[in-house]
């Protein structure tokens, strides 16, 4: 990792996914020299590498549904409709929009080349130095060894919080006992694009096979239908483990498997889809929860169904809890009153012990049901760029909420319910 790249930058953000990219432009449109450290060969974390394949919290989930997020979301999703690659929005349990996961790579390619960030991929955070309370500096590995790269400030888009941990920051794994279940996305191609395949189909077919107990966890979920492709994707494959650790991490990815290939089984038997064949598991399980940063503030479910307002509110959520448990693979979906927005401060973005540390995504601190409802891609775009901001202006020591606030308004962020348009 020689040539290219420099030794010393402004803003250092780790994981490329939706949240990362989303910082990365931002920190660089802001002025600050930007590296973006992403462990795949390519862009979008769970959109590319988890056939996470609907991005979801862009829409309030009443009737009609509105705009809640803005700014860079609206132009990754202008480039997307622009190459016929996102369908409208859709509405099961909640409101999404299904785009294709290539075309998603190419757009988030451009956005950050256009924007002037250093992208390293096939790269990850092995290790952080920290002095006085700040993260100063952080290694990084790959096939021609390992690198330290320096910044004056830093954003962990992870998912797994690895740059916060080692770089001694305050973390946690999941809320006390309670820890999201992670699915492993599987898709299907050979069924004809005419063909509407439901969720209770899936369900039906799930149940007349008979399975014997741990065979397969799940029989309902989401069903998406890519819009050029017109391949399925569901979500029923589950498992419990621990994304911290590889043993229990790898031991998930083979069950996960062998639960994909007796879905298939499943899937084959609704009319229509006997031609039916499995595309892609994953790559990688899409893990809902890991760690958390400890932030100054945390953003709870009481604030959501109160409808508490910020002085430092930087994004606005819109999608619900989204809980799958752990014990019963059972999953279950509560709404903001009114199926409406709700406000999402930047202190639950900023570390508490670590003043030049940064997240977003799901690392933001939330409690069981209020992080459960703001990890989702949608809002982790609007959390990424607002974090993107607030370390890029710590880097040249003008941090302050308000300024936040002020550059996410010109980008277009919307920051106020009564701004949501359909």
């Amino acid at each position: 990792m020689t040539g290219q790249y420099d030794s010393s930058y402004d803003v250092i953000v780790a994981g490329g996914g939706s949240a990362g990219v989303a910082a990365a432009v931002a920190s660089a449109r802001t002025g600050a020299r930007t590296l973006l450290i992403e462990r795949y060969g390519c862009l979008g974390g769970a959109a590319t590498m988890r056939n996470v394949v609907t991005y979801c919290g862009l829409y309030t989930l009443g009737d009609p549904p509105r705009r809640a997020v803005r700014g860079i979301a609206d132009e990754v999703t202008h480039a997307l409709k622009k190459r016929g690659a996102i369908t409208d929005p859709i509405r099961h349990r909640g409101v999404y929009v299904v785009f294709e996961p290539e075309a998603v790579k190419l757009t988030l390619d451009e956005l950050a080349g256009e924007a002037g960030v250093d992208v390293m991929l096939g790269a990850f955070v092995t290790a952080a130095d920290r002095e006085d309370g700040a993260i100063t500096s952080v290694t990084v590995a790959g096939h021609d060894g390992y690198s330290k790269f320096k910044a004056e400030a830093f954003v962990d888009c992870t998912g797994d919080g690895d740059l916060a941990a080692f770089g001694g920051a305050s973390t946690r794994y999941g809320n006390g006992a309670d820890v999201n279940l992670g699915t492993l996305g599987t898709r299907f191609g050979g069924i004809p694009r005419d063909l509407q395949v439901t969720a209770l189909d899936v369900a039906k077919a799930v149940a007349d096979k008979g399975f014997a107990p741990g065979e397969v966890t799940k029989d309902r979920s989401v069903v998406a239908r890519l819009p050029v492709s017109g391949d399925m994707v569901i979500y029923v494959v589950s498992a419990d483990y621990d994304p911290r650790d590889a043993r229990s991490m790898s031991a998930a990815e083979a069950y996960g498997r062998r639960q994909a290939w007796a879905y298939l089984e499943a899937v084959r038997t609704i009319p229509g889809c006997e031609g039916a064949y499995l595309v892609a598991t994953g790559p990688e399980f899409g893990t809902r929860e890991s760690r958390h940063l400890n932030c100054r503030g945390q953003l709870t479910w009481a604030d959501v169904q109160a409808g508490r307002g910020f002085d430092d509110t930087i994004a606005l959520g819109a999608w619900g809890a989204e809980w799958h448990d752990r014990g019963n693979y059972a999953s279950s979906f509560d709404f903001a009153p009114d199926k409406s927005t709700y406000e999402i401060p930047l202190s639950c973005l900023h570390s508490v012990d670590t003043a030049n540390l940064f997240c977003a995504g799901r690392l933001a601190d939330g409690d069981r049901l209020g992080g459960a409802a703001i990890r989702v891609m949608g809002t982790a775009m609007a959390t990424g760029q607002a974090a993107g901001i607030a370390a890029a202006l710590t880097a040249d020591g003008s941090f302050d909420p308000a300024e936040v606030r002020s550059r996410l308004r010109k980008e277009g962020a919307v920051l106020d319910g009564k701004d949501a348009v359909a």
